[in-house]
């Protein structure tokens, strides 16, 4: 019996679990999209998960090869759910690379998810996304 309702109590947060791996409501990451779903794969973003100052959050992204010479990655793209300014950078990669590894430091404004989606030269898109606590704004200015 107190296995049973074990099971029952887990049942409101399994949904929640599941949207959780979608990707976030950014108008600039939906306009970027066009429409176009990309695959929640291969795309690794790393972030801390509690960032004690958003002025300067250590970012990593790496993208699992290898790739096809038609497959290989063109463009990184982040975007950020709460800063003032949505499409965070774009790393663009114009010749064929062995290895996709971008590390880097961000400012973030709140406690928001990131999203990293990487294009592919055959128009395939990868993503992925992180959830980040921030105590201390990074983005004060308005920048």
């Amino acid at each position: 019996m107190l296995q049973a309702g074990s099971a029952l109590a887990l049942v409101p947060w399994l949904p929640a679990r599941a949207a959780a791996d979608e990707l976030p409501e950014i108008p600039a990451l939906t306009a970027f999209l066009a429409g176009r779903k990309p695959r929640l794969a291969r795309v690794h973003l790393t972030l801390p998960q509690l960032a004690d100052n958003g002025q300067t959050v250590p970012m990593k992204v790496t993208v699992d090869g290898p790739f096809a010479p038609n497959a290989r990655v063109t463009a990184i793209n982040l975007f950020s759910e709460s800063n003032p300014v949505p499409e965070m950078a774009v790393f663009e990669f114009p010749a064929f690379v062995e290895r996709i590894e971008v590390e880097s430091r961000v400012r973030l404004a709140a406690s928001q998810r990131i999203v990293a989606v990487a294009s592919l030269a055959d128009g395939a898109l990868l993503a992925s996304a992180a959830e980040v606590i921030v105590t201390i704004a990074g983005c004060m200015d308005g920048t």
